[in-house]
């Protein structure tokens, strides 16, 4: 039962956080969306005729047990798997399956994975420099004379992230909290239009649970956010609408209330309780 106790508890929600309504602007219409999406590896179906809808500045929380289909549907996105079937688009204009990784990165989708991957031997603010370069040899980026709007920008990161005063410290003496919000800041710089967030609070204190929680709370609205995580007293305290995927396919969709009651995604936690608790 440790799995529905953590769908039901309020206590480890951060309340400060929670909004009363909210302020995500929907009159754009969808940023992204997938229709009956299928891929099959050796014959078993990884995503089961999928359909997600993801609104311009919404945040997003998706979660479901192991082999759900949740990474699998964050690689078809940004180009990595190709589905056997469906549709997936970025906007009204972008057919996300007839572009590679590059391209879809290029228009604005950006992809958070759960252990942070930063250049440790670097500052964080050149980490932040060299995300935002346009030729990303090391070398050329950080001999490379910066303009007052790059200095800007990564002003304006540092502040987003909470990381400003550890600007000249070497990426690889920050904690494991501190280089996820970096590597978070080094997409940021990119100005993306949809983030994808995998797992962003493993193995972090509750005080960086509750930094992480502000930060991507604040993201929401200018870009959309979507968050694929296990800890379910972080996602209570996030989530505006959650989506529960089982078997390669939506579940349920709702409020985090709404979700935790439902009989059929008790019925899923209950059977795979050993294996996301």
């Amino acid at each position: 039962m440790k799995l529905l106790q953590q769908l039901a508890d309020r206590d480890r929600v951060f309340d400060f956080l929670v909004p009363a309504a909210s302020p995500v602007d929907v009159r754009h219409g969808p940023i992204l969306y997938l229709e009956d999406v299928t891929v099959s590896f050796d014959g078993f179906k990884a995503i089961d005729n999928l359909n997600l809808t993801i609104d311009d500045g919404e945040l997003r929380c998706i979660i479901g047990p192991n082999g759900a289909g949740k990474t699998t549907m964050m690689d078809i996105i940004t180009g990595k798997t190709c589905p056997d079937q469906g549709s997936v688009w970025f906007g009204s204009r972008h057919d996300l399956l007839t572009l590679n990784e590059p391209e879809i990165a290029s228009l604005g989708i950006g992809r958070k994975f759960q252990k942070p991957t930063v250049f440790e031997a670097l500052s964080v603010f050149e980490n932040l420099e060299l995300a935002m370069a346009a030729d990303k040899r090391i070398l050329p980026t950080l001999t490379a004379r910066l303009s007052g709007e790059i200095r800007d920008r990564i002003d304006e990161v540092l502040a987003t992230i909470g990381l400003g005063e550890l600007r000249q410290r070497p990426a690889g003496i920050l904690s494991h909290g501190q280089k996820q919000w970096l590597e978070i800041g080094m997409l940021l710089m990119q100005r993306p239009r949809l983030l994808l967030v995998d797992e962003p609070v493993a193995g972090m204190t509750e005080q960086e649970m509750e930094r992480t929680a502000e930060l991507l709370t604040g993201l929401a609205g200018e870009q959309s956010v979507v968050v694929v995580e296990h800890d379910m007293g972080f996602v209570r305290s996030i989530a505006r609408t959650v989506t529960v995927l089982h078997q390669g396919s939506v579940l349920a969709e709702g409020t985090m209330d709404q979700v935790s009651s439902d009989p059929r995604v008790i019925e899923v936690y209950l059977g795979a309780e050993e294996e996301i608790a």
